[in-house]
């Protein structure tokens, strides 16, 4: 009887597996290339940590922060425009990427000089910009974020996420040799290790290109800006909903530094750096439902249970080991880090639950093209994260911006939650109606 049991259970397995075939293979994709950039990534910042000072790690981690966020702002929602709209416009993908990443990188680039002018003439104290070769660092950076985020996201549009995956995968490896080059060169300064991750953006694209056989050059042709602006309604509001829930993340380490210090941002963004890389299994997983139910909607509640339940698994395995080993994590990065953090970063591996929560209510957003008034609750949901981890940091250091940081976040995620349930009974309840790809509560 238990085989026979088990034996049924393999057959439905396998039966629901195909049938999200193509979910699975993108998200797959997706997940190779996340797991293993973030094992590089892990090595990367190891080496870093061993080998420069801790207030390098902490001011260039932070200004990677800033670069990260600049790239949010200037991508404006154009990169998650592309992975729903591309299927929407047969034969004018390409002048559509390469409008998007014009109009991105332009803005980026722009943000950037107006940071390093605040920087330098209004907020000169933290010191993060340090001379006119960083600057310039800095500013390619985030053009060049802003493209990476483009045309990773045309990748996943297209349903062909392997080459998202192997501009990951080879983004990682290059920045990891040179990080070592320059440590081994004697170079462990704040410009040499800005340095080596936009030398690594520069190779990915090169390499990703060859690997391919043209496949990156394919993906742009002449821009078509007038589709673009024709798109513009979407574009915005994309970009309100993208900022609204990446923004505070992604700022996190430049906010630790001005509250704390930057020796404390260095231990802190070590293991705040393996959270995120481990967020982005159940954001790939989100992401991913976007293009593959609008290419597909007769079976959205069977996919989005499947990615939901995936994650959210996923999500607490990585809690648990956060808040079992989160002392011995850092002390892999650099012996002083558990004595720098102690166990104020526990917890943080718990705030992974309600992410995942929370990035699969923002594709539904999207599906049913409602971003706009979902933008204007995950930035309330924002500012109640800032808020709470800056009251958090103020009452108890580092432990209490942690503390504050995941409770906010769960209290989000527990809102997501009530949001999929309720989408999900509704879908439920449409029956045979949600046959018809336009009838889909997902998508109305």
């Amino acid at each position: 009887m238990p085989v026979g049991l088990a034996g049924t259970a393999i057959i439905r397995l396998r039966r629901a597996l195909r049938k999200s075939a193509t979910l699975i293979m993108n998200s797959g994709a997706l997940a190779i290339g996340t797991v293993a950039s973030a094992g590089l990534g892990f090595v990367y910042w190891w080496l870093a940590a061993r080998l420069f000072p801790p207030e390098v790690i902490g001011n260039v981690s932070a200004l990677l922060a800033v670069t990260g966020l600049v790239g949010l702002l200037g991508e404006a929602g154009l990169g998650t425009l592309l992975m729903g709209e591309i299927v929407r416009h047969p034969g004018k993908e390409r002048g559509l990427v390469a409008a998007a990443a014009s109009a991105g990188v332009a803005l980026a680039v722009g943000l950037a000089l107006l940071f390093i002018f605040v920087e330098t003439n209004l907020v000169s104290s933290t010191g993060l910009i340090d001379g006119w070769f960083v600057g310039a660092a800095f500013v390619l950076g985030c053009g060049l974020t802003v493209l990476s985020f483009v045309g990773d996201m045309a990748f996943v549009g297209n349903l062909r996420s392997t080459g998202k995956m192997i501009r990951q995968v080879l983004f990682s490896t290059f920045k990891l040799m040179l990080i070592a080059g320059a440590a081994a060169a004697g170079y462990t300064s704040s410009a040499a290790l800005l340095l080596t991750w936009v030398a690594g953006l520069i190779a990915s694209f090169v390499g990703v290109d060859l690997l391919t056989r043209g496949g990156a050059r394919r993906l742009v042709g002449a821009p078509d800006f007038q589709l673009l602006h024709t798109l513009r309604r979407k574009v915005v509001d994309h970009y309100a909903l993208d900022v609204a829930l990446q923004a505070p993340s992604v700022s996190m380490p430049y906010l630790v530094l001005i509250l704390l210090s930057p020796t404390t941002n260095a231990a802190f963004v070590s293991l705040w750096m393996l959270v995120s890389m481990a967020s982005l299994i159940p954001a790939a997983m989100a992401t991913v439902l976007f293009p593959v139910i609008r290419a597909c909607p007769k079976q959205s509640r069977h996919d989005v249970l499947v990615s939901v339940t995936a994650s959210l698994l996923f999500s607490l395995v990585c809690a648990v080991l956060v808040f079992t080993y989160s002392q011995q994590i850092l002390a892999v990065f650099n012996p002083a880090y558990p004595e720098i953090a102690g166990s104020s970063l526990r917890f943080l591996g718990f705030s992974l639950l309600g992410s995942t929560l929370k990035f699969h209510a923002c594709t539904l957003a999207r599906l049913g093209d409602r971003m706009r008034k979902a933008s204007r609750w995950f930035a309330l949901g924002g500012l109640l994260e800032l808020c709470f981890a800056v009251a958090g940091a103020k009452l108890d250091g580092l432990q209490g911006l942690v503390l504050g940081w995941t409770l906010a976040i769960s209290i989000e995620g527990a809102c997501a939650a009530l949001i999929l349930a309720f989408a999900m009974k509704l879908d439920s309840a449409a029956g045979p109606a949600h046959e018809r790809p336009t009838a889909s509560p997902l998508q109305t």
